[in-house]
């Protein structure tokens, strides 16, 4: 089984202590996940360090956290191939242009979408993927 990591389960895991979402991203199998992700990581550490609520070594240490995470995981960059089929309608629209990476990102997998499990909090991507064929964690 591989299971793709999308940038809510990431957050919610190291942010918001979500015990499902931390097990559900070291679960077996191959792990990836878009490049999107880590901008959408970072941007949440910029964001919660300016608001005051992280904390500078808070931040160095979410931080930290991702690139460990980058390193066990297959990173998908945003290339033509991700950009074609974010220019197409997903099942359940309207679909913002970041979701519909993340949604284009899991297609480029050469596997059967029961085949990979869908690790998100963000309820549009969930309803999608389900939509898809993919399992939702």
């Amino acid at each position: 089984m591989a299971r793709y990591i999308e940038s809510s389960a990431l957050i919610a895991a190291r942010f918001e202590n979500d015990a499902v979402a931390q097990q559900s991203i070291r679960g077996e199998g191959i792990r990836f996940t878009s490049a999107l992700t880590f901008a959408e990581f970072a941007r949440r550490v910029v964001r919660g360090t300016v608001a005051g609520h992280i904390t500078p070594a808070r931040a160095r240490a979410a931080l930290l956290w991702l690139r460990r995470f980058q390193r066990g995981c297959d990173v998908v960059e945003i290339d033509d191939g991700v950009l074609a089929k974010v220019r197409r309608p997903f099942p359940l629209e309207p679909v913002r242009t970041l979701d519909a990476i993340h949604l284009a990102t899991m297609e480029l997998r050469d596997l059967e979408p029961s085949l990979i499990a869908v690790v998100t909090r963000d309820r549009r991507i969930a309803d999608n993927a389900r939509a898809m064929g993919y399992l939702v964690e």
